[in-house]
């Protein structure tokens, strides 16, 4: 199983044009396939006057259900060079429409690969990317006394706090590497004195940071 990946931060269009064809890349994060095509749906919908709206979509960790379409370009100048970068840069759970107007100049097949797998790159640039990890669901309960110092500890200690409620105890949710479990349970031992509980609820891919930062 595949221990992290990176997707799309957010939803978001890069612009750019190429001797007198305007290409638009929307990027959108997709959860599954269903969400991925109602993406293309709707950008289609939003482009219907478009010369061509290709598209390409990569699903799951490991990136195995992907998809592409040229949509009326040339046999593998579009929805290919498309896909060959999201796969290329290990992007998951994504996906892009490349919406194109025609405007004159034809771009031979080597100039629309270009094209496309550029427009592509460049919204990921514009838009970011987080990376995903595959983490332990560890809660944590502690007293009101400590809970303060106990939750600057964990981010300062670089772990992923995913949620902190107050009732009669303090409840801190957060993520953790699996082979980490057992070293975790030992600080937190040391850190509050034996006073802490620590539960482990199963594991799930969990946004831990902006890709580079």
């Amino acid at each position: 199983m595949v221990d992290r990946y990176l997707t799309v931060a957010r939803a978001g269009v890069h612009e750019s044009e190429i001797k007198r064809s305007r290409f638009l890349c929307a990027v959108a994060p997709a959860a599954g396939e269903e969400e991925a095509q109602e993406f293309v749906r709707a950008v289609r919908k939003e482009h219907a006057t478009a010369s061509h709206n290709c598209f390409a979509y990569v699903i799951g960790p490991d990136g195995r259900l992907h998809r592409a379409s040229d949509d009326g370009e040339p046999g593998g100048t579009a929805g290919t060079p498309m896909l060959q970068v999201l796969l290329g840069r290990e992007v998951r759970d994504t996906v892009a429409v490349v919406t194109r107007y025609y405007g004159g100049v034809q771009l031979g097949a080597g100039g629309l690969a270009r094209a496309y797998g550029g427009a592509v790159s460049a919204a990921l640039d514009e838009v970011g990317t987080i990376e995903r990890r595959r983490l332990a669901l560890v809660t944590v309960t502690a007293d009101h006394q400590r809970a303060g110092r106990l939750e600057n500890d964990l981010r300062a200690a670089g772990h992923t706090v995913r949620d902190v409620a107050y009732g009669a105890e303090v409840t801190l949710r957060l993520g953790v590497p699996e082979s980490e479990v057992p070293a975790f349970r030992s600080w937190l031992a040391d850190s509050t004195s034996g006073t802490a509980g620590c539960v482990v609820e199963g594991t799930a891919y969990v946004d831990v940071r902006p890709s580079g930062s």
